[in-house]
């Protein structure tokens, strides 16, 4: 074996790896939420992903419109804590929209990109619900509800809107809020660009605005970056499977934690996934999708 082979052979590296995680649908634990983002379910791809051989970085795939904001601060945090274990620096690439909790999940990035149509923001904390009072009373419903604990039933959609209450929500909010707003200001730092009062006002902005004010850092895609920082041979590896289109649009499908079918123990499945359905899909019509 001549000396110039033995040193090619010698010398020659392995191509670089970058680990995948997809992060695809509206954030929450169980409820009508079912089925979508939670640190339970991730955790394991999480894992998976920072242990890859010849790991040189790991990048998330982001398509939500937001959810929990505890599911989303756990899974951020999950993912800073193995990136700094494993010494391995994050990148999120934005696909429709990354708002709102979608937007926490990016901050555990170090840098994000987008695509110019790509929907940043909605730094804000938002309670919806309904008000039945005066329909039951039509129908003749009479409400029995006893409880130990005089806020026990607060905002009790049967009954009359209390200012108490309502207090009690917007100060809940105003926490999060903040904890909200804390996190950006750690993640994204200098490079934020715009007056707090309008950048934490729940607006959001799309493709090179976004990058203008600082919420992104490029415009790109997930391919072409990584390419040239690694490479053309870098080996891009996706952990965990991509959600079909109705599952990652509408909510649809969400057997359980990975779209497995149904099993007796679902009962009322069908019926629980068509609500699901409804409330995905309320999420991403706040963005016009």
């Amino acid at each position: 074996m001549t000396s110039r082979l033995l040193a090619r052979l010698t010398f020659r590296r392995p191509p670089p790896v970058v680990g995948v995680i997809r992060l695809t649908g509206v954030i929450g634990q169980g409820g009508l939420l079912r089925g979508g983002l939670n640190l339970e379910t991730l955790a394991p791809s999480l894992e998976r992903a920072f242990r890859l051989p010849g790991l040189e970085a790991i990048a998330l795939c982001i398509n939500s419109p937001g959810g929990s904001p505890a599911q989303s601060a756990l899974i951020q945090r999950r993912i800073r804590d193995l990136a700094i274990e494993r010494e391995v620096p994050v990148m999120a690439f934005v696909e429709d929209v990354a708002a709102s909790g979608g937007y926490w999940l990016a901050c555990a990035a170090d840098e994000i990109f987008i695509n110019d149509n790509s929907i940043l923001g909605s730094i804000g904390v938002i309670s919806a619900g309904f008000g039945f009072t005066d329909a039951i009373e039509k129908l003749g419903i009479e409400r029995r509800l006893h409880t130990q604990g005089g806020k026990k039933s607060l905002l009790d959609p049967f009954k009359p809107e209390r200012p108490e209450d309502v207090a009690r929500l917007e100060n809940v909010q105003r926490q999060i809020h903040d904890n909200f707003k804390e996190l950006v200001r750690s993640r994204r730092g200098q490079r934020l660009s715009l007056a707090e009062e309008e950048l934490f006002s729940g607006d959001f902005w799309l493709g090179t605005r976004a990058v203008d004010i600082g919420l992104a850092d490029g415009i790109g895609d997930i391919r072409g970056i990584l390419r040239e920082r690694y490479g053309k041979k870098v080996r891009i590896r996706t952990i965990g499977r991509r959600p079909g289109w109705l599952r990652r649009r509408f909510g649809f499908g969400m057997g359980g934690a990975f779209g497995a079918p149904f099993g007796p123990e679902e009962g009322s499945g069908l019926i629980d996934n068509l609500l699901a359905s409804v409330e995905a899909r309320a999420w991403w019509s706040r963005f016009g999708l």
